[in-house]
């Protein structure tokens, strides 16, 4: 699986933006895929996720402003940012995980946003918000 995000920039504070990860290669019928962001000198953490049945979780910090989605062929996911904060300022990744065999693991997985539950992961694209 390769992951390619693209659509990153420089706004300022209350513009929007929107994230697309392009995902080729091996495809499994049930997963999670996810947008992390990772600040300078902070831990890298989940954003939002979306399963293989749509639904959806976002980090409370997000919440409201930030939509989650796929196209219909599943190959492009997207990250609709809106009402930008300086605060959302990092490098934003793309992030996959590997088949889930049960729907308790995968709820578990997209509730939590555990980065390490994730396998595969694009090279990020960098958003910064200005005041």
């Amino acid at each position: 699986v390769q992951l390619v995000e693209s659509g990153g920039g420089s706004v300022q504070s209350g513009g929007s933006l929107r994230l697309s990860c392009a995902a080729s290669g091996y495809s499994y019928s049930s997963y999670c895929m996810g947008w992390f962001r990772q600040a300078p000198g902070k831990e890298r953490e989940g954003v939002a996720r979306i399963d293989n049945y749509g639904g959806t979780t976002y980090a409370e910090s997000v919440k409201g402003r930030f939509t989650i989605s796929q196209d219909n062929t599943k190959n492009t996911l997207f990250l609709q940012m809106n009402s930008l904060e300086p605060e959302d300022t990092g490098m934003y990744y793309c992030a996959e995980t590997v088949y889930i065999s049960t729907y308790r693991s995968l709820t578990r997985i997209r509730s939590t946003g555990n980065p390490t539950d994730f396998a595969y992961w694009g090279q990020g694209t960098q958003v910064t918000v200005s005041s």
